[in-house]
């Protein structure tokens, strides 16, 4: 017995509309990309002694750090200016996102309510930070003031977003007995929401302050922050000395990697605590 395969062609993804925009939206990058490379203007600069050139910097950069230009305490005193930033922006952020997510769970509070604030968020999530940063400076000048008004406004975006979408997880059937057995709003936020929460919650946190902590050191060379990123850009755009450049890196580094090492070890504690 023989079975006939019909040859006609499977259209597996039919074209959309929007699959239809999103190829024509390559394209065009694409061929913006080849002819920004095409007429790049390279004023006479040989492509091989550039490279060269790079990776020497890079070795220099790397392998032969060294501080010139300041002390060890005046070091570490920058980079604990920079961590300071992180922090509040991130501690502010926090406590306001907390409070906001909770009306921003569909679990939680009305939708009409739930819709207006996560319109109000994507909003804020959607302006980069350094533009909140930038339009504060207008008002309260450049430096750490608006450096950390501004950070803290992306924080709060960023962090109602994970933390209502965390609430929303729950187990529906837990707030329900709650609220059977005669427990106010209060009451189911603080006895079930909070504690069955917390170790995300504090992994979102903790991911917040990581980002916190870099946005912190960009903020310190464009808004004025101070901290390790203004002697980031002190040493690359006026001492031009990778040397200290690359000591900062480092610095920098191995603070993310302590910070990392941190957050897992609080998370596991988080977990083992976490009542049952």
């Amino acid at each position: 017995m023989e079975t006939t395969v019909s040859s006609q062609r499977i259209n597996v993804r039919p074209r959309t509309r929007a699959s239809v925009s999103i190829q024509i939206t390559l394209i065009a990058l694409t061929l913006l990309t080849i002819y920004g490379l095409l007429t790049l203007d390279t004023r006479g600069i040989d492509f091989f002694t550039a490279l060269r050139d790079m990776l020497s910097d890079f070795r220099v950069l790397i392998f032969e750090p060294r501080l010139k230009n300041l002390t060890w305490f005046e070091l570490f005193s920058e980079l604990m200016v920079t961590i300071a930033l992180g922090f509040l922006t991130t501690i502010f952020g926090a406590v306001i996102a907390f409070f906001l997510a909770l009306i921003a769970a569909q679990n939680l509070a009305p939708r009409r309510v739930n819709d207006g604030i996560k319109a109000v968020v994507a909003f804020v999530r959607a302006v980069p930070t350094v533009l909140w940063v930038l339009f504060f400076a207008v008002a309260a000048g450049l430096g750490s003031v608006a450096a950390v008004v501004g950070m803290t406004f992306h924080s709060v975006g960023y962090l109602v977003k994970a933390y209502a979408e965390t609430f929303e997880e729950l187990d529906e059937g837990v707030l329900e007995a709650l609220r059977a057995s005669g427990a106010n709003w209060w009451h189911t936020v603080f006895q079930a929401v909070a504690p069955s929460s917390a170790s995300a919650l504090l992994s979102w946190t903790f991911v917040r302050f990581e980002i916190n902590f870099s946005v912190a050191i960009a903020m310190g060379a464009t808004a004025g922050a101070g901290g390790i990123g203004f002697d980031m850009f002190m040493a690359s755009a006026f001492y031009l000395d990778l040397r200290e450049l690359g000591l900062f890196s480092y610095v920098v580094l191995a603070f993310a990697i302590l910070l990392e090492w941190g957050a897992t070890r609080l998370k596991q504690t988080v977990g083992q605590q976490r009542p049952v």
